[in-house]
Parts: C-alpha cells; sequence; structure tokens
C-alpha cells in the first residue's frame, strides 16, 4: 500500500507539473506569399531537464500546413489531438472547437489555443481563452495571425504585440521579433515582475514550405532555469533578439572557397570537433562559440585541421552556436550544436 501510495504522489505531481505550464504571450502567423509558416512567443516557466524547455513546449509547426499552439493548463495530449486535425486538413476554427469539446482533461476552461494555417495561400486563423485561465487574459486574430496570452500585465501586451508585428517590414521572422519585443516589458507575465523581466523564457521558430518538421529554417529559444531566483541579467527577449541578429547574419553561409559546409559534430564528455581537412586556407581563420544568451564563451584562432574545443567550463551537455570568421572578418560557416 505504502508503495502504491507513492506511485500515486508521483503521478500526480508529475500531472500537477504538466498541468500548471503556462504560455503568457504568443504569436502565430503565416505569410501567404513566401508560405512561410511562424511562432514565437515568451514565458515565466523556464529551463527544464529535457528539451524542450520553457515556453517553447507549446509551439507546434508543421511546414507548408500551419502552427498551433495550446497554451494555459497544458496538456500535450491536447496538443497531439490538435496536430493530428490539422493534418487531416481541418480548419483553425474547427480544430479549436473539436478541442474544447474533446478536451483531455475534461476542462477546456483553463485552456488557451492560437491556430493559423496556410491552407493554399488563404490563411485562415483563430484563437480561444477559456474563462479560466487566469488573469489577465485576452486574446486577437485576423486572417493571417493570431496573438494571445494569459497572467499578463495587461491588454497592453497584446496591443503592443499586435502593433509591431503589423508595422514592422522585413521578413516574417521580422515581425514576429518585433512582435515580442512589443511584450519586453517587466511583468508582461506578471509572475517574472519579481525576476525584473517580462519572461523566463523566449523562442522564435519558422518554416518554410519545404522544410522538415524536425529541421525548421530557424528554430531559437533562450531559457533560464525555473528555479532561477533574484533578477534576471538580460531579459530572455533581448537574449532571443541576439540570437536572431546573429542568425540573420550568418545563417545558409558555407565555407565558401571549399564549397563545402565545415563538418562540426559534438564528441563524448562534452566535446565539440571542428574538421577543417576539406576547407584551404582555414589557419587564418577564428572559431567563436557562443551559448543560449548569445554570449561569447569561447574564441580561438584554428590552428589545424582538427579542433577540438570544450566550450562549457562547468558543465558537459548543452546546446551552443558556432561562427568562423576569417581574416577579413567575413562570417564563412555557422551553425547549432547539442553538446552531449
Amino acid at each position: 500500500m505504502v508503495k502504491k501510495n507513492i506511485f500515486l504522489g508521483i503521478i500526480i505531481i508529475w500531472l500537477s507539473i504538466l498541468t500548471q505550464a503556462q504560455d503568457t504571450f504568443s504569436i502565430v502567423a503565416v505569410d501567404s506569399i513566401t508560405g512561410e509558416i511562424g511562432s514565437a512567443g515568451a514565458s515565466c516557466v523556464g529551463f527544464s531537464s529535457g528539451y524542450p524547455h520553457g515556453a517553447i513546449v507549446l509551439s507546434d509547426v508543421i511546414p507548408g500546413i500551419g502552427a498551433i499552439h495550446t497554451q494555459a493548463a497544458y496538456l500535450a495530449a491536447n496538443q497531439d489531438y490538435a496536430h493530428d486535425l490539422m493534418i487531416q486538413g481541418l480548419s483553425p476554427q474547427q480544430i479549436i472547437d473539436s478541442v474544447v469539446a474533446n478536451d483531455a482533461g475534461g476542462n477546456p476552461k483553463t485552456r488557451q489555443y492560437g491556430i493559423v494555417d496556410y491552407n493554399n495561400g488563404h490563411p485562415r486563423s483563430a484563437s480561444y481563452t477559456g474563462i479560466n485561465c487566469q488573469n489577465y487574459k485576452n486574446d486577437t486574430n485576423n486572417i493571417y495571425y493570431s496573438i494571445q496570452g494569459n497572467i499578463l500585465l495587461g491588454q497592453l501586451v497584446i496591443d503592443s504585440m499586435q502593433t509591431r508585428f503589423l508595422n514592422t517590414s522585413g521578413t516574417l521572422a521580422d515581425r514576429l521579433m518585433a512582435a515580442l519585443q512589443g511584450a519586453n516589458m517587466i511583468g508582461a507575465d506578471t509572475r517574472c515582475a519579481v525576476h525584473n523581466s517580462s519572461s523566463l523564457s523566449s523562442f522564435l521558430r519558422v518554416a518554410r514550405p519545404s522544410d522538415e518538421a524536425d529541421s525548421l529554417y530557424l528554430d531559437l529559444y533562450m531559457a533560464y532555469n525555473q528555479n532561477f531566483t533574484g533578477f534576471v541579467p538580460v531579459d530572455p527577449i533581448d537574449s532571443l533578439q541576439t540570437l536572431y541578429d546573429l542568425w540573420k547574419t550568418t545563417t545558409a553561409i558555407k565555407y565558401k572557397k571549399a564549397g563545402l559546409p565545415l563538418k562540426v559534430w559534438s564528441a563524448p564528455q562534452g566535446e565539440l570537433i571542428f574538421d577543417f581537412s576539406r576547407c584551404p586556407e582555414y589557419s587564418t581563420s577564428i572559431i567563436i562559440i557562443y551559448d543560449l544568451t548569445g554570449r561569447i564563451i569561447k574564441q580561438v584562432p584554428v590552428n589545424k585541421r582538427t579542433m577540438n574545443l570544450y566550450p562549457f567550463k562547468n558543465s558537459t551537455a548543452g546546446i551552443c552556436f558556432y561562427q568562423v570568421m576569417n581574416q577579413n572578418q567575413v562570417v564563412v560557416a555557422r551553425g547549432k550544436v547539442l553538446v552531449k
């Protein structure tokens, strides 16, 4: 009986963690011209022991089809169900109606959804905010985007996100990043006022029509530990902006002289290996490694064809970004690596 009670206790705690998972403010959107589908958001939910970390757990981007955000008392079962309905071709409103009617926890009034689809160049969107979501909560949508949030500082968070999104020029990714910056205010998620920040985690994701579901064109996130105390050194939205700015200047760049990408992989015990064997004139290059906040954690000159580096001092695991610059300060290679 004691073992049974312990087991039931563990299950209850696990379910409690899932149902308490909240995302405070987020946006899903479609570019009907390029076919790109995007997802961005932030929350006072932080880093967990396994991926996905923080707010990014709510993001489901299906290249060429659409994007779904399931937030506020998050349940993976509801997200999976909504995903299956989108694959079947149901519209955003039909998906929401069905998920609400068939809520996995039997309590749809505590959920919040934002959904958009490409629909062969004729985008559709829908959103839903349960009446029992924590205040302040609201949503807004218009054909090709949906913005939603709960536990907010107020309506100004949603209004500011919408204004930034609609009045920013550039790519879909630029506009999504601008929307998040619209919510970059202390206590945007009211739980994070104690951290003097908007949130503890943030993410930005964009899929091109030809992308694989597990390999999006743009897939960035940042998260502080869930148990973080005190003031955060840099707001997660600003950290995400740093990562995005870096991504914009380096994405899709290969080693131009060799015509081939640099080979980089992770070895056991946290070692990162750079193989320059197919890259001529490598000896004038510099390797720069960044952590998830966009901070430089290692910078070394390339002095041999195979460089073995340890990016992290106090941990053997984590995600980092790298870029290689030549003697003219031109980025010739870049990427993101999971160090195991």
